[in-house]
């Protein structure tokens, strides 16, 4: 045993293996012996003893010495998980439960040997991983522990009481363990099979008994087994009589016909009954009339009910309820009486069985009678105690005797007290069988049997059958069966086994069926199956001594032994012990046979039959080969002559066979090794001799002893020694100034090492010269060499040393030291402010010898110096290109003096800092507008305006002054000329100023750089003043005493018109008397003067009156009063500008006797056309046109003509109808990280001027729209304040007068910078230690936008936890309470405005003593927790994926055109090379006919309009494809005859139908916004200019247009008098321009009659990115069209466009007309050209035409509306032109 003291070296496993801790050389001198107690008998064995072999210790990687696959144990028992590994250094192990670290929990205990559990769960079942790790590596050991719970059996139901004849189930639920093994026994009889037994289910859990009998009955087990564990439960099944019995019924009634009644009866037995119902003997039938329902309650009552609606008489009588199942019946009856005439039914002949019960009903039906009587031979019954009448007529016979009751009975019913009725019925009485008991005599094996069967009563015929357990006995195989009439025998010729049983008796006749049983038992002696004999033992091994025996009742065995090998004295019984036991088969088995059990055994059985019987046999052991002796271990020097000896016993001969390893040693091939054997006594000594002793033979020798009866082996270590190996020798660490070293040594000789040398130099010189360390200890395995020089190559190489001797030098390394941190700041650092908000910073590297490395970039430094900054630097970071750097500092604040400082920096780190250095940004203008400004209106011309200066830190640079701009603002809310005024001061009068005007004024401020912000909007008024004289005046005669005078309003009415005076004179008379006076109201702009002299001239004059007095008076006019008054107009012409959506009403008054007729017309093109009166115009009665909700295309001369028969006269009114302006061309011109510059040019303005732009701009990904308010006057916007690297959408919208215009092309920008990125030239660890690792963060980039936060996650390798540490430090940060010797995963994910970019690595802690770990080597398990996550994440981020595409299918649908456009941004960098070969307009054109060719002719005929193609040969001989002129006219002209209004889409706009504007005499010159036609004119000088000529049609019929409101095209080409107008569109739109000529040749082809207008390019802008110049290109320059670059932005057109002119109609006999015109036939040739550089330029506005043909509510509406086919467009090509040609 040992003591206390060592118990902590030695661990005695749970199954018995022993384990020494710290081996010492001491252990080596004791013997070592295994003990056993047996745990009932006490007996003790004891083992051999061994010795251990101890060796000096040999770096090694970890061997398993002992381990484990898989272990079952039961829940609630410990168990220990061996784990055992060898190795040295001692490897340290770790235990892993399913993939992760073991739970804390004091269950687990974790030893030498393994891991003991206490206590086991079934929790604690999985799978376990014993890792096992030193420095030379690792092993592992896997294996699976299954806990299992102890099996547990649930026998339902637990008690059943049932009856004979039902279905018993038995279910036996088990829980725990798996894979049992399921057995059911019977009153301790395992259960058979039969024909009512049945076993089902898949582990036989339930048994089934269909049509249980008595026998039935008992205790039924049902055992589960599964290996060592069984369990059990019972349950007791009852059968008894389950006859069925009433439990509840109907009494007696009466009703009357008709009256529904229900009659219930409630029966119980088991199983449980089935209900019948019959009415006087006879089944009741089921119809309309009687329906029945039965069911079946919980206590096993079956409850059913008879219901009868609108009962007869006939369903009167006695119902009876018949209760049946598999036992038995009962019944129930009660008579139902129903009023109505009686009657008795006719009665069936009865048939009784003697010694039961008979009722016999008497058959009435019908009520009321007075009686019922029974006769039987005209005796009134009852005569006697076994018959009894009922009240309701029925007669009961009680134990039935033949002699006594058989006969006729008659029924006799007295229904009137003088009348009866009656019905006899005979009964017939039946005797059933009765069997005189009978037994089964003891019986043994091949007795004679005769068992009788009497039937000692009963009605003849009688049958009678035999059953032996349940089955019927046929005669034959020993058994004869002989039956008479009342008698059948039962014999059996030689009793056997197979006779057991229980015999029945069955008698049968017309009465009934009887039966008796009787079992059957049969003895048997025993007797042997098997007998025993003489036979041989190994010794150790395991013996069964055979001896099987039978007999009934089964024989009991008993074994015996008499020790020796002679005669058997005398024999004892055998103690059955753990190694001895007997076998289920009554043989005997001995697990380990010793040499003590030689001898006699005997084996006896018995049983009560009969003698006992014996049989006696002989045991004798043999013993194995067996090793008695050899060293266990040994030592040798290498190259010295070794022997090692082996000695064995046993029987012989005996072997004795040597082996090296695995392989045996044959001395004959091998001439080092030498073999000798020899007897001593009983034992051989066997001896190996090694000449001599090698490095290979340091491994196991093995002895191996061979006889016949076994084998045995001897291990022998034999370790050789020698010098030990040189160490492998690794670089740890590289410094500036330092190296760490590790080495392993793989090979210490088999000696334990001593120490170690370690020697170093420099690269360049010998081993002379070397620096060495001596003497390291050989616990040691790694070291520091220090006071190194930076960025220098050194060589290393080490030796190991043990007691043999000294290692050869390890291999030599080679190492450069690290850089170290530059020593010296850069030089020359200089300033230079750049923009008011940017300084360019220049310098120098520092000196070479104070870099200390590469110089990998630099660090700048900046700050604000100004009062109240606070001081800090802000950092940015660049990478370094050479000596000189530049770099240019932005985003900074205007007009500010700052702090600029430079480092440098390297692998290592930073350097020191530059000295300080100051500059100031440039100016800039005012960011703020003055303050505090007012307006006071002084007089009606002169208003004074005041301010305070801005803010001084808005000022942005020196201010210079003030200025003020002002415009006023007109009554038809037009604006007038904008002006301005510059001054110093804070105060300014503005001068001439028109009265009684409103004015907007707004003041700024302004620097050297420019102006700052206007300030808000401050409206002011001038004062009234003395009007003007009004702006016309008639006069005409209406009779020959009267005239009416009229007159127009001032122009400049200076105030509010009080009144107007109007004067008349008459100058005819010589003398000048005073002109009358006559006042009317301001609304009133006529007056009738009455009471005149006709034929006398009157002079007449008008003049307004205002607050401030009576202002200039009109033009004078001479009228006379005339007797004829022709009619005349009072009303003025001229123009009439109004809002669209309103009403105008255009006045027409007239006089003249008669009443003149008023006709209105308004003129198209040549001729005019009346105006109807409809919902839209009404003329009212005095000649006034009313339009309603007036639209664009309203607007034209309206001429209205008043007509008597003394004449006429006319007036013509230019209504000019304003509408919202269209659509501004935005782009963008620069971008920077905080700002998007944009450009736009106005679109048409509506004919009202421009009140300023609305800008909106969101975030790409966002919905959420800011505005912005630009004045009108500006044409660009810087937007500021941005995010750093973000896309954002801009559109913009103009606003008049009228309201906001259409809203831009939505464009994209993205202001400079991305998201952080990691260098990989930064090292990320600078320090790490056994608890703390320090992270250097100055690696990332912030991509030019400031990194708002980096967020750390880290965790132990393995582990699913992440800790997470966030900071806003870009430089240290140090990582906390760290495992020591653990593997850590770390993600960084750094994020600023643009994004978050990510980084990930590994790194481990040092150990506690400071030395590193193994990297981690097996893969298995590292990817689980990525596959978790991954199998977690996926359906998360398919759905999260499918939601957000939905979401911007749905919420995107207007800007997926500008999404697309990202993605097709390297389709349009390729496209761009073909745009540089096409640019001019004339090689585009012989690009395109190159590429697709002229294969197509139009053919016509005067009568027919269809469009046919041609074959390629007719087309080579009718064009000649180098004829095309390249220019192309597209004329879109109006209509000559009344085939309905031209549809301009050009200017389309929601509440409008798009209708033509036609142009108007050259008399009336007034603004046409809309071109006719497009020409691109450039032909070669020997071609003539093709002008394609198209036409526009309605949709729809000829007068109904039906046009859907779209803002489909993106320009307005306008028209401003004879002069023409230029108009600038962005090209960003020129492929929506295209598509607008397209839809126009769309329409056009399908028209017949044509004008001619023209609209022709002049000129082209293309933008350059890298440029604010833009180039030039005319259409009367070809040279200056081709030179242009390629843009790579979206760039400008400019368009002249010019009206219809009276040549047009003449030039237009020239050119090619529609088919119905011409005098000849034409081919018409067609260009298919693909929209090249403009459309590919801007391909996304052709993916989005469909879009742009949906109305305003639809697009908001989210719905879609398809294309017209007329209007559909190709999205690949489109018809850009068509030139046709005569001939």
């Amino acid at each position: 045993m040992f003591s206390s003291t060592s118990a902590s070296l030695f661990f005695i496993t749970s199954y018995g293996g022993l384990y020494i801790s710290d081996v010492q050389k001491e252990d080596a001198l004791s013997t070592y012996r295994c003990i056993t107690k047996h745990k009932y008998s006490g007996e003790t064995r004891q083992s051999n003893g061994a010795r251990l072999s101890v060796s000096d210790p040999a770096e090694s990687i970890p061997t398993m010495l002992d381990s484990f696959q898989s272990r079952e144990v039961r829940a609630g028992r410990p168990v220990e998980l061996p784990c055992i590994a060898s190795g040295y250094p001692n490897p340290a192990v770790r235990w892993i439960k399913d993939g992760r670290p073991l739970p804390t929990d004091g269950r687990w205990t974790k030893r030498i040997t393994g891991l003991s559990i206490s206590d086991l769960r079934v929790e604690d079942s999985g799978t376990y991983i014993c890792e096992v790790t030193n420095t030379f590596g690792s092993a592992e050991v896997t294996g699976t522990l299954t806990v299992i719970d102890p099996l547990r059996v649930t026998l339902t139901p637990k008690k059943l009481k049932t009856g004979i004849g039902s279905t018993v189930i038995l279910s036996c639920a088990l829980s725990g363990s798996p894979e049992y093994i399921i057995r059911w026994y019977r009153n301790t009889d395992l259960v058979v099979v039969d024909d009512y037994i049945s076993i089902r289910g898949i582990s036989n859990e339930t048994l089934l008994i269909t049509a249980a009998q008595k026998s039935h009955s008992g205790a039924y087990q049902c055992f589960a087994t599964r290996k060592s564990q069984t369990a059990q439960d019972f349950s007791i099944i009852m059968l008894e009589d389950g006859t069925p019995r009433i439990v509840s019924s109907f009494s007696e009634k009466v009703v009357n016909p008709g009256e529904q009644f229900s009659l219930m009866c409630a029966a119980k037995g088991a199983p449980p009954p089935t209900v019948t119902w019959a009415l006087d003997d006879e089944p009741i039938p089921r119809d309309s009339g009687h329906r029945t329902n039965q069911y079946t309650m919980s206590d096993g009552t079956t409850v059913s009910h008879m219901n009868v609606t609108s009962p007869q008489i006939k369903d009167g009588g006695v119902y009876r309820c018949t209760a049946r199942n598999s036992v038995g019946s009962a019944e129930y009856q009660a008579r139902i009486n129903v009023r109505g005439p009686p009657s008795i039914r006719a009665m069936k002949n009865i048939t009784a069985v003697a010694g039961r019960d008979t009722f016999i009903n008497c058959r009435v039906i019908g009520y009321p009678y007075y009686s019922i009587k029974w006769y039987k031979d005209s005796l009134l019954l009852p005569d006697n105690h076994r018959q009894v009448v009922f009240e309701n007529g029925t007669l009961k016979l009680m134990d039935v005797q033949k002699g006594m009751d058989e006969g006729e009975y008659l029924c006799s019913v007295l229904i009137q007290p003088q009348l009866s009725i009656s019905q006899s019925v005979h009964v017939t009485v039946k005797v059933p069988p009765l069997i005189q008991p009978f037994e089964f005599p003891p019986a043994s094996i091949g007795q004679l049997l005769y068992i009788p069967c009497v039937v000692s009563s009963g009605d003849m015929p009688i049958h009678i059958t035999w059953r032996k357990d349940g089955h019927v006995i046929l005669s034959g195989s020993g058994v004869t069966i002989e039956s008479k009439e009342f008698m059948s025998s039962l014999q059996i010729s030689s009793v056997s086994l197979k006779h057991n049983g229980n015999y029945t008796c069955i008698a049968s006749n017309d009465a009934a069926t009887v039966s008796r049983e009787r079992q059957l038992i049969v003895r048997v002696p025993p007797r042997f199956v098997v007998q025993p004999n003489n036979q041989d033992g190994i010794y150790g091994k395991a013996g069964v001594l055979n001896c099987s025996v039978d007999g009934y009742p089964p024989p009991k065995v008993m074994w015996k032994h008499a020790k020796g090998s002679g005669n058997p004295q005398q024999y004892h019984p055998i103690p059955l012990t753990g190694r001895i036991q007997i076998l289920p088969n009554s043989s005997l088995l001995i697990r380990h046979v010793l040499e003590e059990d030689i001898g006699y055994y005997l084996c006896q059985a018995s049983n009560g039959v009969g003698t006992d019987i014996s049989k006696s046999m002989f045991l004798t052991v043999k013993i194995p080969a067996m090793i008695t002796s050899h060293p266990n271990t040994t030592i040798a020097i290498k190259g010295q002559t070794k022997e090692l000896n082996c000695t064995a016993r046993g029987e012989r001969p005996i072997i004795i066979r040597w082996e090296k390893g695995d392989t045996v040693i044959d001395p004959d091939r091998n001439m080092r090794y030498a073999i000798t054997t020899k007897d001593n006594g009983d034992e051989v000594i066997s001896t190996l001799k090694l000449k001599p002793a090698d490095r290979g033979d340091s491994v196991f020798f093995s002895c191996h002893a061979i006889n016949s009866y076994g084998e045995d082996r001897g291990l022998i270590q034999l370790t050789v020694q020698e010098p030990p190996d040189p160490p492998e020798l690794e670089i740890r660490e590289v410094k500036a100034r330092s190296m760490n070293l590790r080495w392993t040594q793989r090979f210490d000789g088999n000696s334990i090492i001593t120490g170690f040398d370690i020697e170093y130099k420099n690269k360049s010189d010998s081993w002379d010269f070397k620096q060495s360390t001596r003497n390291i200890s050989p616990t040691i395995n790694q070291a520091n060499i220090v006071d190194l020089h930076p960025a220098s190559v050194y060589s290393i190489r080490m030796y190991s040393f043990n007691k043999i001797g000294r290692s050869e030098p390890s291999k030599e390394l080679t190492i450069s030291t690290e850089e170290a941190a530059p020593d010296g700041p850069p030089m020359d650092v200089t300033l230079q402010p750049m923009t008011s908000q940017s300084i360019q910073v220049t310098w120098k590297a520092p000196k070479k010898e104070l870099q200390n490395g590469v110089i990998r970039g630099y660090q700048i430094g900046y700050r604000e110096n100004s009062p109240g900054s606070n001081g800090q630097y802000s950092i940015v970071e660049m990478k370094a290109t050479g000596d000189s750097e530049v770099y240019t500092l932005d985003n900074l604040k205007k007009f500010a003096q700052y702090g600029v400082v430079v480092q440098a920096f390297n692998r290592a780190g930073t350097g020191p800092s530059s000295s300080e250095i100051n500059a100031t940004t440039l100016e800039d203008v005012p960011s703020q507008p003055p303050e505090n400004v007012r307006a006071i209106s002084i007089t009606s011309d002169v208003a004074v305006i005041s301010w305070s200066e801005p803010p001084r830190s808005t000022l942005n640079g020196v201010l210079k002054g003030y200025r003020v701009i002002f415009w006023s603002l007109y009554m038809d809310g037009e604006w007038g000329e904008m002006q301005n005024i510059t001054t110093t001061r804070e105060r300014v009068e503005l001068r001439g100023m028109e009265k009684f005007t409103n004015y907007s004024v707004q003041v700024l401020a302004y620097t050297q750089a420019g102006d700052g912000v206007r300030s808000s909007v401050l409206y002011i008024q001038t004062k009234e003043d003395i009007p003007g004289p009004p702006a016309g005046i008639k006069a005409v005669p209406s009779s020959a005493s009267s005239v009416v005078v009229s007159w127009l309003p001032p122009a400049k009415p200076n105030g509010i018109i009080r009144k107007y005076t109007i004067f008349c004179s008459s100058p005819g008379s010589g003398i000048y008397p005073a002109p009358s006076e006559y006042e009317t109201s301001p609304d009133q702009l006529f007056y009738r003067i009455a009471h005149l002299n006709r034929g006398q001239q009157y002079m007449l004059w008008v003049a307004a009156v205002t607050s401030a007095g009576r202002g200039n008076i009109s033009e004078k006019v001479t009228i006379e009063p005339a007797g004829k008054a022709p009619a005349k107009i009072i009303s003025f012409g001229g123009t009439v500008t109004t809002p669209w959506m309103k009403d105008v009403r255009l006045p027409c008054n007239s006089v003249g006797e008669p009443v003149p007729a008023i006709k209105w017309t308004k003129d198209s093109e040549d001729s005019a056309i009346p105006v109807t009166v409809d919902g839209h115009r009404l003329i009212q009665a005095n000649g006034t046109l009313v339009l309603r909700s007036v639209k664009a295309e309203d607007s034209g001369y309206y001429t209205c003509t008043a007509t008597n028969t003394w004449g006429f006269d006319t007036i013509i009114i230019n209504l000019l109808v304003q509408v919202p302006p269209d659509q501004p061309r935005l782009t963008v011109s620069k971008t920077s990280a905080s700002s998007i510059t944009l450009a736009w040019i106005p679109g048409d303005n509506g004919g009202s001027s421009i009140r300023g732009f609305v800008l909106q701009y969101s975030v790409d990904n966002s919905e959420e729209w800011k505005d912005v308010f630009i004045s009108s006057s500006e044409r660009s916007f810087k937007l500021e304040s941005l995010k750093c690297g973000t896309w954002y959408k801009v559109k913009l919208a103009a606003k008049n007068s009228v309201g906001a215009g259409r809203i831009s092309e939505i464009i994209e920008a993205k202001t400079h910078g991305r998201e952080p990125s990691f260098s990989k030239d930064q090292h990320l660890f600078t320090h790490i230690n056994s608890t703390h690792a320090r992270l250097n963060l100055q690696g990332w980039s912030s991509g030019g936008c400031p990194i708002t936060a980096i967020v750390l996650e880290y965790r132990p390798k393995g582990n699913w936890v992440w800790q997470s540490l966030r900071t806003n430090s870009s430089s240290e940060v140090f990582l906390t309470e760290l495992r020591e010797a653990t593997w850590y995963e770390l993600r960084m994910k750094a994020c600023n405005s643009a994004g978050c970019g990510n980084e990930s690595a590994q790194f481990a802690t040092l150990d506690y003593d400071g030395s590193t770990i193994p990297p981690i080597k097996s893969a298995q398990g590292e990817g689980d927790d990525v596959k978790k996550l991954f199998t977690i994440a996926c359906p998360v981020i398919l759905a999260t994926l499918g939601v957000a595409l939905l979401f911007i299918i749905r919420k995107k649908r207007k800007e997926k055109r500008l999404k697309r456009l990202r993605g097709e941004m390297g389709l349009l960098q390729r496209m761009r090379s073909e745009c540089r070969a096409v640019l001019s307009w004339t090689g585009l054109l012989h690009r395109i006919i190159e590429w697709f060719g002229l294969k197509r002719t139009l053919r016509s005929s005067r009568d027919d309009k269809a469009t046919i193609p041609v074959t390629d040969t007719e087309f080579s001989q009718a064009v000649n494809p180098q004829s095309f002129c390249t220019g192309v006219s597209l004329h879109h002209p109006a209509l000559i005859q009344n085939t309905g209004p031209l549809i301009d889409m050009s200017d389309i706009r929601p509440g409008t139908n798009p209708v033509s504007r036609k142009s108007v005499k050259s008399a009336h010159s007034t603004r046409n916004r809309y071109s006719s036609q497009w020409t691109l004119t450039k032909c070669q000088a020997s071609t003539p200019a093709r002008t394609l000529t198209s036409d526009w049609r309605t949709v729809g019929s000829q007068h109904g247009i039906t046009v859907t409101e779209s803002d489909s095209y993106s320009a307005s080409l306008s028209q401003d008098t004879d002069k023409g107008r230029n108009s600038m569109v962005s090209t960003e739109s020129a492929s929506s321009t295209y598509e607008e000529l397209a839809r126009a040749y769309e329409h056009a082809k399908l028209e017949e009659q044509l004008q001619h207008a023209k609209f022709e390019i002049t000129e082209c802008f293309i933008s350059d990115s890298s440029s604010d110049q833009m180039t030039t290109g005319t259409t009367d320059n070809a040279d200056s069209m081709t030179s242009m670059s390629t843009p790579s932005e979206p760039g400008i057109c400019r368009f002249t466009a010019s009206p219809p002119k009276p040549q047009d109609s003449e030039r237009g006999k020239s050119v090619a007309v529609p088919i119905p015109h011409r005098a000849s036939k034409s081919k018409c040739i067609c260009v298919h050209i693909l929209l090249m550089c403009c459309v590919m330029q801007r391909q996304i506005h052709q993916l989005n035409i469909l879009k742009e043909t949906v109305p305003v509510e639809s697009r908001r509406s989210g719905k879609r509306n398809s294309l017209p086919p007329s209007t559909a467009l190709t999205f690949q090509s489109i018809y850009f032109a068509c030139v046709c040609s005569r001939g």
